[in-house]
């Protein structure tokens, strides 16, 4: 199949071929003929896969017929709202958005998002915008000072709604949802089809067709995935030893707090390693700075919480640390998905102490199998350590052999070291 098969318009067939693609991916071949048609749909699909161009070009050729080069503004009301739930998603939307609707300059986007100053935002705005990208918490600010009016609304997107969910967005986006005319049509894309998921899809879908592209609770086909078990004081040194004895660049390095973040960004820098801290402290061009760097090469590592990662968009990422183990099994297949993207290979590295045997337990479960593991000379664990407690939504009694190699320290570690050959 090629873009030409999907019935788009000669207009946005020739950005997809100056945007060099052929083919289109599993999810825009199946997402956008429905789109087309004006269902609602239900997509789930892995980080990467191109989902943002499965619903940002059937809505570009949707409003085409209404585009108009009039200077008022009541002639460019918002057509289509695209709720995402990070404002670095936000603005890669609408750059995405913007891109694909290069040879229909009539219709206008906007991203407005927390962190920076309001007033351009309300300027573009107030100066008319169709397709509208919004984090919920600023829009409702918007709307609170009548710098937008949601009653033209025909599309409504909720993108990474998972992550919404998880970032307790769900009561501004009913409030949101109040705003908007009952007759729309609503596309719902989640890196998951969770329970929370499919009871927010019934009562906001009407009908909904489904696209799921990958089995739930799966990750990329690329993804090598390895546990390095490690006494959690030592963390920082086995860190930092990997990438100098394997020369890893662009690492991005999963802490579960912004504390941790900053401490961990710190102690490598301190230790002659480029990194940067990205998180909910950090101010939007401090963040955008940092995201450059290390896009650029200038930083080696990027810290990121769970929340300040979500919608990054680094092409070719090579590696991904799990330098703490997520509480929720879920959320180490959103980190490591930020990588293998688009069948590209990538490592996820897991370095893990006592204390996360039952998160890796967990995450194992979710998986339905265990994760390969390897003690690096050096760093093998003490047995005798004193796991702390960790509290988790959940336990789980059963795991496979990376839990284990964990909890059973040296003596473990080595048979398995010679088990490998």
């Amino acid at each position: 199949m090629t873009f030409d098969d999907l019935g788009l318009l000669p207009e946005l067939r020739r950005v997809v071929r100056e945007e060099g693609y052929t083919e289109p991916t599993p999810v825009q071949a199946q997402a956008i003929p429905l789109v087309l048609q004006g269902r609602d749909l239900l997509a789930a699909a892995q980080t990467g896969t191109g989902k943002t161009a499965a619903f940002a070009l059937p809505i570009l050729q949707g409003l085409k017929p209404q585009a108009n080069s009039s200077f008022s503004p009541a002639r460019h009301p918002v057509r289509a709202l695209v709720l995402t739930p990070t404002r670095e998603l936000a603005v890669q939307v609408e750059e995405a958005t913007r891109t694909y609707g290069r040879h229909v300059p009539q219709l206008r986007t906007a991203a407005i998002y927390g962190g920076v100053p309001i007033d351009p935002q309300t300027a573009a705005l107030r100066g008319g915008v169709e397709i509208l990208v919004a984090t919920p918490g600023r829009l409702l600010d918007h709307v609170g000072q009548r710098n937008v009016a949601l009653g033209q609304v025909e599309v409504l997107v909720l993108d990474e709604a998972d992550r919404m969910l998880d970032m307790g967005f769900l009561p501004d986006i009913r409030r949101i949802i109040e705003l908007l005319p009952v007759r729309r049509q609503n596309l719902l894309f989640s890196a998951t089809f969770s329970d929370d998921i499919r009871r927010l899809s019934g009562s906001i879908l009407r009908d909904p067709a489904t696209v799921e592209v990958a089995p739930r609770n799966t990750t990329a086909e690329g993804v090598r995935q390895i546990v390095y078990p490690v006494d959690r004081d030592r963390k920082e040194q086995l860190l930092a030893h990997l990438i100098r004895k394997q020369d890893l660049r662009q690492v991005l390095v999963f802490t579960r707090t912004k504390i941790a973040a900053r401490r961990l960004a710190t102690w490598l820098e301190r230790d002659g390693i480029a990194a940067e801290a990205i998180h909910s402290d950090r101010t939007q061009p401090e963040r955008t700075r940092a995201l450059e760097a290390f896009k650029g090469g200038d930083v080696r590592v990027l810290v990121a919480t769970d929340v300040a990662s979500r919608g990054l968009d680094i092409e070719d990422l090579p590696h991904v640390v799990n330098f703490e183990l997520p509480f929720v099994a879920e959320d180490y297949i959103h980190r490591i998905g930020r990588t293998a993207r688009a069948g590209a290979e990538g490592d996820a590295i897991s370095l893990v102490c006592i204390d996360e045997v039952d998160l890796l337990r967990g995450i194992q479960r979710l998986l339905k199998r265990a994760i390969p593991w390897a003690v690096e000379e050096g760093f093998i664990p003490d047995r005798n350590a004193e796991p702390r407690p960790v509290h988790v939504r959940s336990s789980y009694s059963s795991g496979g052999r990376g839990a284990s190699a964990v909890a059973g320290g040296r003596s473990r570690a080595a048979s398995g070291r010679s088990a490998r050959g």
